[in-house]
């Protein structure tokens, strides 16, 4: 049987995708901010205008964890102006589907300790037990809102 002519680790290929995938989310999530930058300042980088609203005063770092991974945001700083970003809600860390995720496996039995292991092996960043803990009761004030809302008849 001839030698293959080509061959392949399927491990460091899914690894590389992986990391493409992540890049690519986190330079889509930072130009979206730019643009939301340049629309709140009513003027691109560097630019000179008499519209000008607010001024650039730099970046910050933050990090988000994503189902892609983590990924690092720079969040543009502005003077004049207090940016909001639709991207994102203000002091969040993780995208809202991980969170689910977290809760789930939780509600699936799977204890604290190990969803700190797991969040770590697929999004690359782990979470306490205690952070899993919180987002847990706060999934069980919700559903027990839900549960004592008032019925109305149509």
């Amino acid at each position: 049987m001839p030698e293959p002519i080509v061959s392949l680790n399927e491990e460091t290929l899914r690894d590389d995708l992986r990391e493409l995938v992540r890049k690519t989310v986190e330079e889509l999530l930072n130009g979206l901010l730019e643009e939301e930058a340049g629309d709140l300042v009513g003027a691109e980088r560097y630019e000179r205008t008499a519209e000008r609203e607010a001024y650039r005063a730099g970046h910050y770092d933050r990090k988000l964890a994503t189902t892609s991974g983590e990924v690092t945001l720079r969040m543009p700083k502005l003077k004049g102006v207090r940016f909001t970003t639709a991207i994102i809600e203000r002091y969040r860390r993780r995208e809202t589907s991980v969170e689910e995720a977290m809760i789930e496996m939780y509600l699936a039995g799977v204890s604290t300790r190990r969803i700190e292991d797991v969040s770590e092996a697929l999004w690359g960043s782990s979470v306490s037990a205690s952070t899993v803990s919180n987002l847990n009761e706060k999934a069980f004030k919700a559903v027990e809102r839900w549960r004592n809302r008032p019925l109305e008849r149509a």
